[in-house]
C-alpha cells in the first residue's frame, strides 16, 4: 500500500503559513524605526533640520553649501538635474510670489537614516510641502532619499530622489 506525503506537506505549509501571517501582524503593529547607529541618526536629522530651515527661510546661500557639486536630483516630476539647474530651481521657487509662503515639514515619524561605511548616509522619508493656491491651502505628500557624504568633515547631499509629484 503507497502512502500519500501531501495531506501532510499542505497541512505543514498552511501551518508554516499561518505562522509568518500572525508574526507580520504582530510586527507591523510594533513597527517603528530603530537607527543602527543614534548618533548618526540625530546628526542626520540635524541636516534635514539645517536644509529645510534654510529651504522655508528662502536662504539660497545656505542651500547652496548642502549640496555637492556634482549632485544629481531625479524628480518625478521635472526629472534630473545637476547642481547648476537644482540652484536656479531652488531660486526660481524663492523669488516666485505665488510660492512666497511655500513650507516643507518632514514627517518625523517617517525618518529612516542607514549607515553607508567610508561614505555617509542614507536618509529616506515621506515630507509636506503646503501653500496656498486661489485662497485655498494645499497640501503635497513626497517620498524623497538623499544621499548624504562627509567628506572634509562636512555633510553634503551628492543625490536627491523625489517622488510622488
Amino acid at each position: 500500500m503507497k502512502k500519500s506525503y501531501k495531506p501532510l506537506l499542505f497541512t505543514g505549509l498552511a501551518v508554516i503559513l499561518a505562522i509568518c501571517i500572525s508574526y507580520t501582524k504582530a510586527n507591523a503593529q510594533d513597527a517603528h524605526f530603530k537607527p543602527k547607529d543614534a548618533q548618526l541618526y540625530k546628526t542626520i536629522a540635524h541636516m534635514d533640520s539645517v536644509m529645510f530651515d534654510a529651504f522655508n527661510n528662502h536662504n539660497l546661500e545656505v542651500m547652496k553649501t548642502l549640496f555637492s557639486p556634482d549632485v544629481e536630483f531625479y524628480n518625478d516630476g521635472k526629472g534630473v538635474t545637476g547642481y547648476e539647474a537644482t540652484m536656479a530651481g531652488f531660486k526660481g521657487i524663492f523669488e516666485n510670489k505665488q510660492a512666497s509662503d511655500l513650507k516643507r515639514e518632514l514627517i518625523k515619524e517617517s525618518l529612516e537614516v542607514y549607515p553607508m561605511p567610508g561614505f555617509g548616509a542614507i536618509e529616506m522619508g515621506t515630507h509636506s510641502f503646503t501653500h496656498t493656491e486661489n485662497g485655498q491651502k494645499i497640501i503635497g505628500i513626497m517620498k524623497f532619499v538623499h544621499v548624504w557624504q562627509l567628506k572634509d568633515n562636512q555633510w553634503k547631499v551628492t543625490r536627491v530622489v523625489s517622488v510622488g509629484h
